[in-house]
C-alpha cells in the first residue's frame, strides 16, 4: 500500500484527469458534493468537486510501481503537488475521513438557503422588501414568509429574484 498525495489539476478538468489515471492503473479519489445552484431559474442539485482542481492519488515508492513520470502528462493533470523538491504527502486519516463521508450518506449538499436565512427580494413587485427563506418548491423556486399589512404571507417566487442579506 502506497503514501497518499495530491495531484493539480487543469480548470475544470478534475473528473477528466481522474479518468485518464485511472486507465494508467493508478488509485485515485475525487470527494465531490451536491452543491444548490440556480440553472434555469430554477434551484437545482449539482455535482461539484469537494476541492477545485484538486485530486488525490495513492504512488508506492517501490520497485514495481507505477512510474510516477506519465502523471505529468496524462491529459486533464496540472502536476503533482510538491513542497519544495518532495512530493506532498497525505495524511491517510484525511482521505478515510473523507471516504467515511461520502460512503455513510452520499455526497454532502450545499444549500444556497437554509430554513430562517433572512433574504432581499431584488425583483419584482415586492423588490426591496425582507423576507424569511421557508423551503424549496417542487420546481425549485423559493418559499418565503414576507409580512404584508402586519400579516404574515407566505409565497413562492423565483431564486433569481432574491440574495440573502448580508449580517452585519
Amino acid at each position: 500500500m502506497g503514501h497518499w498525495y495530491l495531484i493539480h489539476t487543469k480548470i475544470r478538468q478534475e473528473a477528466v484527469a481522474l479518468h485518464n489515471l485511472e486507465r494508467q492503473g493508478y488509485t485515485c479519489f475525487y470527494p465531490t458534493l451536491m452543491a444548490e445552484k440556480v440553472r434555469r431559474k430554477a434551484l437545482t442539485l449539482v455535482e461539484e468537486p469537494m476541492f477545485p482542481r484538486y485530486l488525490f492519488i495513492q504512488l508506492d515508492t517501490g520497485l514495481e510501481s507505477l512510474s510516477w513520470a506519465p502523471i505529468r502528462s496524462t491529459l486533464g493533470v496540472s502536476r503533482l503537488v510538491k513542497f519544495g523538491q518532495e512530493p506532498a504527502k497525505v495524511d491517510p486519516a484525511i482521505i478515510e475521513a473523507l471516504q467515511a463521508t461520502q460512503a455513510q450518506g452520499g455526497p454532502v449538499v450545499l444549500r444556497q438557503f437554509a430554513p430562517g436565512d433572512a433574504l432581499h427580494i431584488t425583483d419584482g413587485p415586492f423588490k426591496g422588501i425582507q423576507a424569511i427563506y421557508q423551503a424549496t418548491d417542487g420546481e425549485g423556486r423559493v418559499m418565503v414568509l414576507l409580512e404584508l399589512m402586519s400579516k404574515p404571507v407566505r409565497m413562492t417566487i423565483e431564486p433569481t429574484s432574491v440574495k440573502k442579506t448580508q449580517a452585519a
